[in-house]
């Protein structure tokens, strides 16, 4: 058992099942969401138990439990690892090295390990039976994106007449639709399910079983990660394939805008800028920018500095919107504006982006890979920040952007849309420039449009301190996900 004694007045508790969570294994930002939920519900007085798998190169910790866990009829001994997050809060680690200790978290050179189905089925299968046997079982169930899909179904189906998980609620939050843990059918008797599962109303997805479409089929509350992307993935343009499905749960659906870690992100306190700043003073923003520019080898003179510097932070693909930077590779290094640009991606938008700063050095800087201080030193010291995503459940940067007094200028799709304001003339509340078409030319009037306004410095500075006065903490997001449970959980 677990190493915690009884509770004469038990709180409220949640198990959260997900496939990686900072600090222990990242690829993308549902590793930056379980990293920081967790101790923001226990700061409302929630007891909070992260089950995620133990990845290779995750250091050892304390193994508080130790059992087998069975899927159909593959058995393996499973070591749970605990690891404190929070006052309430601890990350729990399934280890099974002959599931997890690869050199990726879900495929190798491009492809998917195939047997993906098998490692999160024992995932959810060893979370629930970990939940089985505490002597402080959760309250509610909360799993992440397809990987924990199952734990959504195993409740209503192996653990439905359980003592202790029976009729017990879950939530089931989507992250990025694109991604749905799609396998064939003879998985089923593999994984303990039944044949009859196989339907268009519980997991049958085009001849195939869905693991996303189990979470969205069997959990009692469905959530994604902002409220505009809630409204597009019930669309054909957003939904790939489950629109339908997620229509006919349309009451149970809620969109929640991520947080962010502000205390990591604070440009009054933030170690990797040479000079710190607030909406109060804005100096620091100053020195970021001059340091950016260094960085990049770009011009740093007093007219050059004086130019707006545009950044961009990002994965250099299709979607985030590099198709349509690439259209304008003629146009932008006449627009009066220097650009900075941070990431990796497809060859094609290196490549790209590498010869357009070889041709024009003094306008345009490009560093392919990825650099933690790099990141916030573009964050602290540029003035527009670029995000003309194709789609974008959420969006992290826009609201880091927004922390450091940089206007973002982003696309109406998701996350995007729910947290950048757009500016016109007179209107109070704007916060950045956004446009809606997704096309070259949409981006361009609006990135001229900002350019226009950067040389007032008054409306300049009313944009800057209007975005650093919002709320984006994890805390809000946190609340928000307190009044999901408790909706969850009263009686049906």
């Amino acid at each position: 058992m677990l190493g915690r004694p009884p509770r004469s007045n038990p709180a409220r508790s949640v198990l959260i099942v997900g496939s990686e969570a900072v600090p222990f294994a990242k690829s993308g930002g549902l590793a930056d969401v379980l990293g920081s939920l967790p101790p923001a519900l226990s700061r409302l007085g929630w007891e909070v138990t992260l089950v995620i798998p133990k990845y290779r190169h995750v250091p050892e910790s304390e193994v508080v439990e130790r059992f087998p866990v069975t899927v159909g009829g593959y058995t393996v001994d499973v070591k749970f690892h605990e690891v404190a997050l929070a006052e309430r809060a601890r990350a729990v680690l399934v280890d099974v090295p002959e599931l997890y200790d690869r050199d990726g978290l879900y495929q190798i050179n491009g492809v998917d390990y195939r047997d993906n189905a098998r490692r999160f089925a024992v995932l959810a299968r060893a979370a629930l039976e970990l939940a089985a046997r505490d002597e402080r079982p959760p309250s509610i169930v909360h799993g992440h994106d397809w990987h924990a899909g199952l734990v959504h179904v195993y409740l209503k189906t192996l653990y439905a007449g359980h003592a202790v998980l029976g009729n017990l609620p879950s939530v089931f939050t989507i992250h990025n639709l694109a991604y749905q843990g799609n396998f064939a059918p003879d998985w089923l008797p593999r994984l303990d399910l039944a044949w009859d599962l196989l339907s268009s109303d519980r997991l049958e997805f085009w001849g195939r079983i869905s693991f996303i479409k189990g979470g969205i089929n069997f959990a009692r509350v469905i959530t994604t990660v902002s409220p505009t992307y809630a409204e597009e993935i019930q669309t054909p343009e957003a939904g790939f394939g489950f629109e339908g499905t997620l229509r006919a749960r349309r009451p149970d659906l809620v969109g929640i805008l991520n947080g962010i870690d502000t205390a990591l992100w604070n440009p009054a306190r933030d170690p990797f800028l040479p000079a710190p700043f607030d909406a109060a003073n804005l100096k620091g923003k100053a020195a970021a920018k001059l340091e950016v520019l260094r960085r990049y080898q770009l011009p740093t003179t007093d007219r050059s500095s004086k130019r707006p510097l545009v950044g961009m932070i990002s994965r250099m693909v299709e979607q985030k919107g590099f198709g349509l930077l690439m259209e304008l590779a003629d146009e932008l290094p006449s627009l009066g504006a220097s650009f900075v640009f941070l990431g990796t991606g497809d060859a094609r938008y290196e490549r790209a982006l590498r010869d357009l700063a070889l041709a024009h050095p003094d306008r345009i800087g490009v560093r392919v890979g990825f650099d933690e201080e790099l990141a916030h030193l573009i964050e602290g010291g540029a003035d527009i920040f670029l995000m003309p995503s194709l789609w974008e459940p959420c969006g992290l940067n826009q609201m880091y952007s927004l922390r450091y007094g940089t206007v973002p200028l982003v696309r109406a799709v998701g996350g995007l849309a729910d947290t950048v304001q757009d500016y016109a003339p007179g209107r109070a509340g704007a916060t950045g420039f956004v446009f809606r078409g997704h096309t070259a030319g949409a981006l361009l009037d609006t990135l001229k449009r900002a350019l226009d306004v950067f040389p007032d410095k008054r409306v300049w500075r009313t944009l800057q301190t209007a975005g650093m006065a919002e709320d984006h903490s994890w805390d809000r997001s946190a609340r928000e996900y307190v009044k999901i449970y408790e909706r969850a959980m009263a009686p049906q």
